[in-house]
């Protein structure tokens, strides 16, 4: 959530950074909230002014009583003033509700250092290893898996419908011990603290993070208990302190977790949606961060780069990609985009976006710290990783490691925890 401070003060400055998300529609809500904004200092100054004559007329008129010389007229004018300032009291209530409405519609502001426009501005930054060649023709994920009957496309849409794959066998061992291999990682030689989060979430905790109310329509509910099925681990995380002061000794506050990620991908349709490339549920390792302000672009080339360590060690090809106003989340002020190959699909497949937030969802979510005893409070600066999805790491370990006979070659780096170099159907 933005400052309402910051924007009245920064109205232009505000527009103009905006103005690089190219979406339609903020500067009338940015106006709607100046303006609501301006009628709520105005009737704020005036209930402070009634408020200050009745504390005057109340000490006056209780002088009065005292003395016998009170009368009606006087304790009805009294009252008159106490109906006022209520009624003042509720239309700043209301004023700062609608203004609290109008800002949860607002983005982040893009970082200065965001190209301005839509994805066609999207910036390469790297590109890391070259995509394999084949001596045969490389056969895409879905026909590899059910070959080797570790994916069941049928059957998990028996059960709950299409974009819920059944992962089987070594299918299923392959994922668990990518999953392991992440957090080991994570938390041995990165600094981070393995976390073991709900999966579903209250209102306020996606609202902190800022997934609503924008995006209900691309989440699970549960209207029955008012909770949710979390889109990624970020929004538990995040949320772990949602409310405290934390001191200025506990930070760089660092967190992985392993959760399965719930999204109905509403208005995906069109999109490429075979095999593993877009599912409704899919598991992933998330990491996140609360840092210092002074911190946070460090911090996200960190996060970027422990991302990338995975990539590294499983020897993928892989590209990383700074993401343009127009293809920002909602709540990102800078994002990191990480693009693996996969060759049996001839794509780049995004396995990771890490992107820092400032105090957006710290605002949200009230996640603050103090620098000293005497000091005033700050709101911490956020920042998360997908360290990483599993869905389209899967399909990119199954195409480029795919061998002429239809077996699959296990990386290296997992071998002795899968207890196989081959995944074959004998």
């Amino acid at each position: 959530m933005l400052d309402i401070k910051r924007i009245r003060e920064n109205v232009s400055e505000v527009k103009q950074a905006l103005d690089k998300r190219a979406q339609a529609g903020l500067e009338q809500n940015i106006e709607k909230a100046i303006l609501m904004d301006e009628k709520r200092r105005e009737v704020l100054a005036e209930v402070n002014t009634l408020k200050a004559k009745r504390n005057k007329t109340s000490k006056e008129i209780g002088s009065k009583i005292k003395d016998g010389l009170a009368t009606d007229d006087m304790v009805a004018e009294m009252r008159l003033l106490g109906d006022r300032v209520a009624e003042l009291d509720s239309q700043v209530r209301g004023c700062e509700s609608e203004i609290s409405e109008l800002l949860l519609q607002i983005p982040n502001i893009p970082h200065e250092d965001v190209p301005s426009g839509g994805v066609e501005n999207n910036e390469i930054l790297r590109t890391v290893g070259s995509p394999k060649k084949f001596e045969f023709e490389p056969k895409p994920h879905w026909e590899l898996g059910e070959s080797l009957d570790i994916l069941d496309f049928p059957r998990g849409a028996k059960i709950s419908g299409s974009g819920f794959p059944v992962l089987k066998g070594e299918g299923a061992r392959l994922q668990r011990c990518l999953i392991d291999f992440m957090i080991d990682l994570h938390t041995g030689s990165h600094g981070y603290r393995e976390l073991r989060v709900p999966y579903l979430v209250t209102t306020e905790s996606l609202t902190g993070t800022g997934q609503l109310p924008k995006f209900a329509e691309e989440s699970y509910q549960t209207e029955r208990d008012d909770l949710w099925l979390i889109p990624t681990a970020e929004v538990p995380v995040t949320n772990l302190h949602r409310g405290e002061l934390l001191d200025w000794e506990e930070l760089p506050v660092c967190y992985t977790a392993y959760s399965p990620c719930f999204r109905r991908e509403a208005g995906a349709a069109g999109a490429d949606t075979r095999g593993l490339l877009r599912v409704h549920q899919f598991d992933k390792v998330e990491l996140v961060r609360y840092v210092a302000p002074e911190n946070t672009l460090e911090a996200l080339e960190q996060i970027t780069k422990e991302a990338e360590a995975i990539l590294n060690s499983l020897g993928l090809t892989y590209r990383v990609i700074k993401l343009a106003g127009g293809d920002l989340g909602f709540s990102s002020e800078m994002t990191y985009d990480i693009e693996v190959w996969a060759p049996g699909v001839e794509q780049w497949l995004e396995v990771s976006s890490c992107s820092s937030f400032s105090d957006f969802q710290a605002r949200r979510a009230d996640l603050r710290f103090r620098r000293g005893e005497n000091q005033k409070p700050s709101f911490v600066h956020t920042l998360n990783g997908s360290a990483l999805a599993l869905p389209r790491l899967l399909v990119a370990i199954m195409e480029t490691y795919q061998q002429a006979d239809g077996t699959i070659e296990v990386p290296e780096v997992i071998q002795n925890r899968l207890g196989l170099s081959v995944i074959s159907n004998q």
